[in-house]
């Protein structure tokens, strides 16, 4: 599995996410043996948050790492209304509390909201220098968000990308690849499944002799710098997961796909989901 650096540690270029987990405590042993067998397939980094299944998916995670913490990045986020100099402190406590755990290795803004970035920033560093967190980070950043941040501190930005969602590749992914900020895919391979039934993917698919899922994350991995977090709770899904890093994608793969997702020629809103 390929690498790169990550909040000061070394990670899998493919992760875990965990969107949807903890919603349903019929499907909770299903989702905790999936993170344990990711692990074990060497997705060692996992991310989740606080919204996910309002800490559901947390809990979640805390089941799956147990035994396991030290061979696992752990990622998450913090709700906008609670990321202020008092709520932030008291919402990760919450999180270390469900995880079971004392520490979390990155801890990230999930989107900008009203609090100021500064009162936000601040109360980060006071968990780093409490050894609640290694690192934090933000999510859903647009560029002038991060310019207003301003903070070589910010270890990412997590944000949706895949084929069919490149906006971020006509303003948002130059500027972090300049500064050296490693950015982390969300819905790496879509979500309705539109996506992965395109004629376009099919045919690459096909030359790889591949799955669609797997080209469209190795298609988000054609880049240095760029972290996939897939969910999946399927072991064939997460095994399939695991070998499209190994997938380079040809010239004539990608100019293909640009005929379905052409690449951006003008700013657009940053989308998220």
């Amino acid at each position: 599995m390929r690498t790169l650096q990550l909040a000061d540690k070394t990670v899998p270029v493919i992760g875990q996410g965990t969107w949807h987990m903890g919603e349903d405590r019929h499907q909770r042993q299903a989702e905790v043996k999936a993170l344990r067998h990711g692990i074990e397939l060497g997705l060692t980094l996992i991310d989740t948050a606080e919204m996910y299944g309002e800490g559901g998916a947390e809990e979640v995670v805390g089941e799956a790492i147990a035994g396991k913490r030290d061979q696992v990045v752990l990622v998450s986020k913090v709700y906008p209304h609670n990321a202020s100099r008092k709520g932030i402190p008291a919402a990760c406590e919450r999180s270390l509390q469900r995880m079971n755990t004392d520490f979390i290795d990155l801890y990230l803004l999930h989107w900008p909201g009203s609090y100021p970035l500064d009162e936000t920033v601040e109360a980060f560093e006071r968990l780093r220098e409490a050894g609640k967190i290694g690192r934090w980070g933000v999510s859903n950043f647009d560029v002038s968000d991060l310019l207003e941040l301003n903070d070589p501190r910010c270890a990412t930005n997590q944000v949706l990308y895949n084929p069919e969602e490149r906006g971020i590749e006509y303003d948002l992914l130059p500027w972090m690849e300049t500064e050296g900020m490693p950015l982390m895919a969300y819905c790496p391979i879509g979500q309705a499944g539109n996506l992965l039934m395109n004629p376009a993917i099919l045919e690459v698919a096909q030359r790889h002799n591949a799955t669609p899922a797997q080209i469209s994350l190795a298609w988000v991995l054609r880049q240095d710098g760029i972290i996939a977090i897939p969910k999946a709770v399927n072991l064939h899904h997460l095994e399939s997961n695991a070998q499209a890093a190994d997938i380079e994608l040809t010239r004539d793969d990608e100019l293909l796909l640009d005929t379905s997702w052409p690449v951006p020629t003008r700013k657009q809103r940053l989308q998220m989901v």
